[in-house]
């Protein structure tokens, strides 16, 4: 499975679920926080990549937003936003995630 498989896999879980349970949560948030070192790692090449596309079209072109026009729409862009993306998603769900627990942990304490 790929970084992305993954991570579409947990949202669907905290999508899906209509009681999710706090440990469960935490296993959770434990996987989306180690896939984001994997999220950055693949944003940062893809940006390499990316760069690398818009260098070649701003040598190319007469003009700089001919030459961005240009760069961005090649697979190198493409590769960069979902890598852009799925990170920024990743993110968010440990954010999500987080919040959750943290509701869930006062809820248990107000019950007592």
């Amino acid at each position: 499975m790929s970084v992305r498989d993954l991570v579409k896999a947990i949202q669907r879980e905290m999508r899906e679920s209509v009681d999710l349970m706090p440990d469960r949560a935490s296993e959770l948030l434990n996987q989306a926080t180690a896939l984001l070192g994997n999220c950055n790692d693949e944003v940062r090449a893809a940006d390499q990549a990316y760069k690398q596309i818009l260098l070649h079209c701003l040598r190319t072109s007469e003009k700089a937003n001919r030459a961005r026009i240009e760069a961005e729409t090649s697979p190198q862009y493409v590769r960069w936003q979902e890598a852009r993306d799925v990170k920024d998603l990743t993110v968010e769900m440990i954010r999500s995630l987080k919040v959750f627990i943290r509701s869930k942990q006062e809820e248990m304490r107000l019950a007592r």
